[in-house]
């Protein structure tokens, strides 16, 4: 079957024998165009299903009213809830929102920022990809003057907007906790190094350790994707390690699911033989057993925040020299894994 043609302006216009301005004008509500022509335009682009090209009007206004974000992945607790409370702020002041995920991919993350360019959104709030180091991508939103607000994973060398936990201080309060219980040799499964937030995790993981006259064991420090499988693939090895960690602080409530399932498997009794922490506070951590102790990090303020950011960027350009940092402190959530 042909795909159906896109009913325009000259359409509607032919249809009632006028320009295609005078219907342009009635579209919005002229005052120079009677009410009768305004009913007639209406009452015709509906029965023709005329939809009104976003782009082009945006490419005449200067102005959109959509806002794009990138999110790593949807189907999260965490980013779920951030574009949840993030698009009743921006809808609330006349945006809407265009959702991407680049799946941690940097190839997909350069696309989609390429596609919300091209759609002329009026914004972009992201989350980086666990890929991306090459931040050009990232500068070209800057170079087109276009507001650039970055959420949870963010590289301080762009200069931008950022919102988000203080990921250093949270590392530290998961190692404390779990000194307190007695623990000595504790893991850490965490991200990347190169991705800030991730980095900051493995130094404040570190430096508690320090602090608590520790050792640092190179062998019970991993980076990963923090998958499932990535938790899986971790704890088995940590495992068979000749000296096993007491305690494992991973930085993704996924991977900690992972590292569970193998514990469970494994019969090893958490947190009687090995105490397990993970980070995202996922809605899952409360219903498995046992319960996962983890970080919660205030997906609904950094969602709100994030968006009155953009709202703030575009409302008082005075702003524009001074840049907007917020970082909220982390809570650490106590279950049954690590009491």
């Amino acid at each position: 079957m042909a795909n159906k043609k896109r009913t325009t302006l000259k359409d509607i216009a032919n249809v009632l024998n006028i320009s295609p301005a005078a219907v342009s004008k009635a579209m919005h509500d002229d005052s120079r165009i009677s009410d009768k022509t305004k009913k007639a335009v209406k009452r015709i682009a509906k029965e023709l299903d005329y939809q009104p090209n976003h782009l082009a009007s945006a490419l005449r206004k200067g102005k959109s009213n959509l806002v794009g974000v990138i999110v790593p992945r949807t189907n999260s607790n965490f980013f779920s809830s951030v574009l949840e409370h993030m698009e009743a702020v921006l809808n609330k002041a006349g945006y809407n929102i265009i959702i991407t995920q680049s799946n941690e991919s940097f190839d997909k993350e350069c696309k989609n920022i390429d596609t919300l360019l091209f759609t002329q959104v009026d914004g972009i709030i992201a989350s980086m990809a666990n890929e991306t180091v090459d931040l050009s991508h990232y500068e070209k939103i800057k170079s087109k003057g276009i507001p650039l607000i970055l959420f949870d994973r963010g590289e301080n060398d762009l200069n931008v907007d950022y919102v988000g936990i203080n990921d250093y201080d949270s590392s530290h309060m998961i190692v404390e906790h779990l000194v307190e219980k007695g623990c000595k040799r504790i893991a850490h499964i965490g991200g990347y190094r190169r991705t800030r937030i991730f980095n900051n995790r493995i130094k404040g993981y570190v430096d508690a350790l320090k602090k608590n006259d520790l050792p640092i064991d190179d062998s019970l420090i991993i980076e990963s994707s923090l998958t499932l499988e990535d938790g899986r693939r971790e704890m088995e090895r940590l495992l068979q390690l000749e000296n096993r960690p007491d305690a494992v602080y991973v930085a993704s409530d996924y991977a900690a699911l992972g590292a569970l399932q193998i514990l469970n498997e494994n019969e090893i009794n958490v947190p009687e033989t090995i105490r397990l922490i993970g980070f995202g506070n996922e809605l899952f951590t409360s219903l498995v057993t046992p319960s996962i102790s983890s970080i919660e990090q205030h997906s609904k303020d950094i969602g709100r925040l994030a968006a009155e950011t953009f709202l703030k960027r575009v409302n008082e350009p005075e702003l524009k020299q001074s840049l907007n940092k917020i970082i909220l402190k982390a809570e650490l959530i106590v279950r049954d894994s690590s009491k």
